[in-house]
């Protein structure tokens, strides 16, 4: 099933017994974040969760842990929910296989609606905001999907980016967004900015389910999130023309935010507590200066709370941070089997892999550090052998504790890009990386001993399905 909007999505969640509506009057500070904080310590079968009785808010509706859940994922991408986490990140990776599917363009976006414009715009008017974690800087807009445009190429539809970038709301009309030089809107601001102009970008909120997912991904610079949209929906996605940039928008959005980001301007944002799970920190930072919103009637505000994983944020970038560089990897590597990088969204990374030769896993692993997401993100990479599943841990843990010799299997390399965010860099931005190779060596590399391993019995199979049928027969 493809959804066109958050609020179809939301309606399935509740048929599925995946939405949970808390009907009892609730404090905006701190009950919101602490209810969706906990709900990331429920575990695989986390429900999202719906407030509408929020003390000083007098029409507010609230949607948090939305994609929350092993099980909200799957059905967001039209799986079954108890769909197995290692089963959702190989469909992921079989749908990519269709991309482009190119979007279809509709009339009559329900955002239309209702319209601020000018000196009217007043966020805190539209959007009942409240702060996710007690040490933040103010209030936050962090699940939006952010539409810009390379100013050197607007024409190009794959060069329009839609990204997800925090911001601060620091006014009615005014927002702080934080642009990770790595990220494609920085290229487009920095583009915009050596020119002396404004970047015009848009604000999406409470987009679909699977525009949430793309907008998280690490693509190609000139791949189009749309057209990706359509490769994982099985359809494709619905877009319509904001009024005031055109730019492409998600046609079922409940609030479209559009203005500037304005050339050379900087004010203090943050601090923000963050994926990594500790506080980011106030840094100088881009403002946006906010010209017309567009609005839905009775618009619902949706909100993700991040912090210590596991969150909704965890579930939200986990298959879309493991399945490109799974694919980037394999266009020059067809011998890598799985990538699992959902861990901080992939600041570490677990490869399997053949090898063609000695030293080929260490190959891998330098190449996984320089793919787009890499760059910024992947510090620390283990790289296994095809028969260890590096989604199993306790497999992983066995190849490191059996096959790594820290003095030849251990590599560190000083002074790689990273987010600003991770907070082992000194200084910001700045870190060494490393390298776990964890295989078993090959010719001509004649180390250790590993010429007799043990393999699972060839019954093996048989029987774990056989014991999971029993088991399941007996507990009724």
């Amino acid at each position: 099933m493809a959804y066109d909007d958050l609020r179809g999505f939301l309606s399935t969640l509740e048929k599925e017994g995946q939405l949970l509506r808390i009907t009892e009057e609730v404090l905006p500070e701190p009950d919101l974040a602490a209810a969706a904080n906990a709900a990331g310590r429920i575990g695989e079968g986390a429900p999202a969760l719906w407030f509408d009785n929020v003390k000083g808010f007098t029409d507010a509706r609230i949607a948090l842990n939305v994609h929350g859940s092993w099980a909200n994922h799957a059905l967001a991408l039209g799986l079954p929910k108890h769909t197995p986490v290692k089963e959702q990140v190989e469909e992921f990776a079989r749908r990519w296989d269709a991309f482009p599917v190119a979007p279809e363009r509709r009339e009559d976006a329900p955002w239309r609606e209702n319209t601020q414009e000018g000196d009217d715009v007043d966020l805190f008017s539209v959007l009942p905001l409240f702060r996710l974690n007690d040490g933040d800087g103010g209030f936050y807009l962090d699940k939006a999907a952010v539409v810009s445009r390379d100013p050197e190429d607007p024409g190009h539809f794959g060069k329009q980016n839609v990204g997800t970038y925090r911001l601060q709301v620091i006014g009615g009309n005014r927002l702080a967004i934080q642009p990770v030089p790595v990220h494609d809107i920085a290229l487009h601001l920095r583009a915009a900015e050596e020119r002396g102009e404004d970047l015009p970008i848009a604000i999406t909120l409470g987009n679909d389910p699977v525009m949430a997912i793309v907008a998280g991904m690490p693509m190609g610079y000139d791949q189009s999130e749309y057209e990706m949209a359509g490769a994982l929906r099985g359809a494709p996605a619905p877009i319509a023309t904001a009024p005031l940039t055109g730019f492409d928008v998600p046609w079922g959005s409940e609030v479209v935010i559009e203005g500037v980001i304005e050339s050379r301007e900087r004010q203090i944002e943050g601090p923000f507590g963050e994926f990594t799970g500790h506080y980011s920190g106030g840094r100088r930072m881009p403002v946006v200066r906010v010209d017309r919103v567009s609005y839905r009637t009775n618009p619902v505000f949706e909100s993700l709370y991040l912090g210590m994983p596991w969150t909704e944020c965890d579930y939200l970038v986990g298959p879309n941070t493991c399945v490109p560089l799974l694919k980037q990897l394999r266009a020059e590597f067809p011998e890598v089997q799985a990538v699992n990088a959902m861990y901080t969204h992939g600041l570490l990374a677990v490869i399997s892999t053949r090898k063609r030769y000695g030293g080929f896993a260490k190959a891998v692993a330098m190449r996984a550090m320089t793919t787009p997401h890499g760059l910024g993100y992947i510090t620390t990479v283990i790289v296994v052998d095809e028969d260890v599943d590096p989604f199993d841990l306790p497999q992983v843990m066995w190849a490191m504790s059996s096959k790594v010799n820290p003095a030849d299997d251990v590599v560190v390399l000083p002074n790689l890009s990273v987010v600003e965010l991770a907070p082992a860099a000194q200084p910001a931005g700045l870190t060494s990386k490393m390298i776990i190779d964890a295989t078993t060596p090959v010719h001509p590399d004649a180390r250790g001993n590993f010429s007799t391993p043990t393999k699972d019995l060839p019954e093996a199979k048989d029987w774990a399905a056989r014991l999971q049928r029993l088991l399941s027969e007996a507990r009724g």
